[in-house]
């Protein structure tokens, strides 16, 4: 399929009403009166994808991949191996387009386990747009990229985010993902105000709308998608309807998950609204251009250099960049910790049982100056050993001896060296 092609097959997609699939709400989604379904793309193997989602499919449920770790807003190039990886996703769900961030996971050795702003400059978004061009390139479907929330912002932007995606689409004409619960949350967070961003979006570009919770704490809205709905998103969502009818429009839940009538309820809340203020209009399509200016290599060395900085003040303990609010950073980066503490309580879920109500406040000690480099595996391993060297107070001592024998079990035929014997032979209360 040609680019051109792939443009107009997108711009005639008319996706309705859908939810994101999770594999703890799976059977839920399946009772559900659901027109198609978004799967976390790194999340499903070619080889062995759920029988949930090949039954929904079997149906004539629609199923989109959802990328999260291509890190387009990143100085580097997009990875072939995660590119080739998304387009055999893409493949095997027989999906007609694919879905991605404008974002940052990673830079250098360092990752952020989450999804990072993009500077809104001229040399941030000449990145982006070259980025996006080849990722479009490798991909055997049209892609669309979401809009993030965002805690903090970078100094010295020279666009608003209506701007930024605006000039994003006229230079490469990729499909837009609009997830107004993020525009709320930059207007909650940053002052933004989300109608006027919505002004000035070219809604005919949007390929379908994310909708999901969140949570007002100290101040800052975190975009949990672990939270019902606020009616404030809702609202958005109907002014994004005034303005144009979405192809599609989708429900985000990822944790803390509700009964399935509540989620019933948030889609049929999302029905309404977007038959309430749906507009007379359909989107044009938007054919890519040829080709484009290749980034100056000076641009992405001095990106990759803002971004390390970044990345290293966030999740090394590295000093906070200049320009940048240090309360927000310090927000952000308890965030990641705490983000990256539910993974590893997923991946290694003796952890938080073993350490109980300790295990939240343990990991983010752990996490604030121990990057994450080797993968959550590596992560349980490294947090579980700091914990047995470092807690404070010391383990009881029943909880070290199985904490111990977890890491010796883990740790394959030769255990770290000194490890076990040096962390049973502390002294520790008896318990």
């Amino acid at each position: 399929m040609t680019v051109e092609a792939g443009a107009r097959a997108v711009a005639g997609l008319r996706l309705g009403a859908g939810i994101g699939w999770r594999p703890e709400i799976a059977d839920a989604v399946e009772r559900m009166d659901v027109d198609w379904v978004e799967a976390v793309a790194e999340n499903v193997c070619p080889g062995h994808v759920p029988e949930s989602l090949l039954r929904l499919r079997a149906r004539g449920v629609t199923v989109v991949p959802h990328g999260v770790g291509l890190g387009l807003g990143g100085a580097e190039r997009p990875d072939p191996g995660r590119l080739a990886a998304l387009a055999e996703r893409a493949e095997v769900l027989g999906s007609p387009l694919v879905t991605e961030h404008i974002a940052f996971v990673r830079a250098g050795a360092l990752e952020a386990g989450h999804l990072l702003p993009v500077p809104r400059t001229r040399e941030g978004l000449a990145v982006l747009c070259e980025n996006i061009r080849i990722a479009r390139d490798s991909l055997p479907v049209p892609l669309a990229v979401e809009n993030i929330a965002a805690l903090f912002t970078w100094p010295d932007e020279e666009l608003t985010e209506g701007q930024f995606l605006y000039e994003l689409v006229e230079r490469t004409g990729v499909r837009l993902l609009i997830d107004v619960a993020n525009l709320y949350t930059n207007q909650v967070n940053s002052g933004e105000d989300a109608v006027r961003a919505l002004d000035e979006l070219p809604l005919e570009a949007l390929a379908y709308v994310h909708v999901a919770g969140g949570v007002l704490r100290e101040g800052v809205w975190h975009d949990t998608h672990a939270h019902p709905v606020p009616p404030q998103v809702l609202a958005l969502l109907g002014e994004l309807c005034a303005r144009a009818e979405p192809p599609g429009v989708l429900l985000e839940r990822d944790d803390d998950f509700p009964p399935a009538g509540e989620l019933e309820g948030e889609l049929r809340a999302i029905r309404e609204t977007v038959r309430g203020s749906a507009a007379a209009v359909r989107g044009n399509v938007v054919v890519p251009p040829a080709g484009g200016a290749a980034v100056p290599e000076a641009a992405r060395t001095r990106l990759a250099e803002e971004q390390y900085a970044l990345l290293a003040a966030l999740v090394a303990g590295g000093p906070v960049p200049g320009g940048f609010d240090a309360g927000r950073l310090a927000v952000q980066a308890g965030a990641l910790a705490g983000k990256r503490g539910q993974v590893v309580g997923k991946v290694a879920p003796e952890l938080p049982r073993l350490l109980g109500a300790r295990y939240r406040a343990a990991f983010r000690a752990y996490a604030t100056t121990r990057p994450l480099t080797g993968g959550y595996r590596r992560d349980a391993l490294d947090f579980a050993a700091h914990v047995l060297e470092h807690a404070d107070p010391p383990l009881p001592a029943r909880t070290r001896r199985a904490l111990t024998r977890w890491h010796a079990d883990r740790s394959g035929p030769v255990p770290p060296r000194g490890g076990p014997r040096r962390w049973l032979g502390r002294g520790a209360p008896r318990g």
